[in-house]
């Protein structure tokens, strides 16, 4: 892959062939390895300071006392609820692999892939290392970088936009509760979702609208370098005019199949919606009763003051929003129960899916034929009287290769058949001359 640096500040025209790849530079593991070394030893000092300050306050023995009398069967289903949020999070990549029908991905791939995501992107600010360390063990797999960018863009976009639809709806459904129960917070929770909002709507337009942004950001660069705002705009310039096309390119190929995008969405909704379920579990383990939809939006919130904070693992947003939204409900018992929500949701999962970074899937046969197998259907490949045109979907480029293969084929073929015809014509004319 080429890191080279386009310096450029002219938009360039931008099209979308069958087959291309863009060129996308991979973290490597050092900078993935350095990167989330230095958000465990943050989160290290964050415990540290945290039972300092129980100490100090006087509440480790109203900690103790609240952990010694926890129900362990409501605990064991928030874990429950976490599991499945992971195995969620695996079959929306599933989604994408099995639209590709020689995709070289498995299922222990998409594991570690999703294992990568939580790990990397629980130890970096605002989950910044999530995305690069994904595509890296994509390209590991077999895909080449196109291939994977456009399954991990794709996702990250439609995460997004599910967060946003999750909270759209929980501020439509529970605005009322909000407004009664925690008064003028409620304008905090509006404040948050206007951010991510604005957020995915600069992603959509990055996607759907790259030639704007680049005019746009060059302009801007322009007038950076004219006012000498920055030493080095090296960095600006490569974003500008590479990295825009590369997101635009991924997306693009990917939204090709709409009916995935939009089966994607549904599993990313009820991915969040069991891990937003996690509180509810955890204040039933304290002998709590509360609203289980209103336990629901108040998750999404959490999460999204959460994400908004630039430190690893939304140090200082997660311990806001919870004293926000849960505090009330936990009562006495809410130093305690944000500890163990913190463990199931943050610190357990962060260290277990450390060993699963390693799978890899030995199976050959691809997930598609595994599942037609599965389903007592033959794929094109096994019964050789259909077509196999793949499906054009989040694995990108492979697929597209195929369509633009069956695309050449078809019209070579139709060819063919025109100068047959043509041929018999002229034979036939021949014959009746003679006659």
């Amino acid at each position: 892959m080429s890191n080279k640096v386009t310096n450029t500040s002219e938009p360039q025209k931008h099209n979308i062939q069958f087959g291309s790849k863009p060129k996308t530079r991979v973290t490597s593991k050092d900078e993935e390895t350095s990167s989330a070394r230095k958000g465990a030893r943050f989160l290290a000092l964050v415990v540290a300071a945290y039972l300092v300050f129980l100490i100090a306050t006087g509440q480790m023995a109203t900690f103790i006392d609240a952990l010694t009398h926890v129900n362990r069967a409501w605990i064991f289903g928030a874990v429950v609820c976490f599991v499945l949020y992971f195995v969620f999070g695996v079959i929306a990549y599933a989604i994408a692999v099995w639209l590709d029908p020689n995709s070289p991905v498995g299922i222990r791939d998409l594991m570690s892939v999703e294992a990568s995501g939580i790990f990397f992107g629980n130890l970096t600010p605002m989950m910044a290392g999530a995305v690069p360390s994904q595509i890296v063990r994509l390209t590991r797999t077999g895909l080449d970088a196109g291939e994977a960018s456009a399954t991990q863009f794709t996702r990250f976009i439609m995460f997004q936009f599910g967060v946003v639809l999750f909270a759209a709806l929980a501020l439509l459904g529970k605005f009322e509760f909000f407004l009664h129960t925690y008064g003028d917070i409620v304008i905090l929770n509006l404040f948050v979702f206007g951010m991510h909002a604005v957020e995915l709507i600069v992603l959509f337009v990055v996607c759907l609208c790259p030639g704007f942004v680049k005019r746009f950001g060059n302009g801007f660069l322009r007038w950076i370098r004219k006012h000498n705002l920055v030493k080095d705009s090296s960095k600006f310039d490569d974003l500008i005019n590479r990295q825009v096309d590369e997101f635009a390119d991924a997306f693009k190929r990917a939204a090709v199949h709409i009916p995935s995008m939009a089966l994607t969405l549904l599993v990313t909704m009820l991915q969040l919606a069991a891990f937003y379920t996690i509180p509810w579990f955890v204040l039933h383990a304290f002998g709590q009763t509360a609203d289980f939809w209103a336990c629901l939006a108040a998750g999404s919130m959490v999460q999204m003051v959460a994400t908004a904070v630039p430190l690893p693992g939304g140090t200082g947003g997660v311990e806001s929003g919870f004293a926000l939204f849960y505090g009330p409900l936990f009562g006495s018992s809410a130093t305690a129960g944000y500890l163990v929500w913190r463990i199931v949701t943050f610190f357990a999962p962060t260290i277990l899916s450390a060993p699963l970074l390693g799978l890899r899937s030995n199976n050959p046969v691809s997930i598609r034929h595994r599942w037609d197998r599965m389903m007592g259907k033959r794929s094109g490949a096994e019964s050789g009287n259909k077509r196999n045109y793949g499906g054009v979907g989040m694995s990108g480029a492979t697929a597209a290769k195929l369509a633009a293969k069956a695309h050449t084929k078809f019209f070579s073929s139709a060819h063919k058949d025109e100068k047959t015809q043509q041929s018999q014509t002229n034979t036939q004319a021949t014959e009746h001359k003679k006659s």
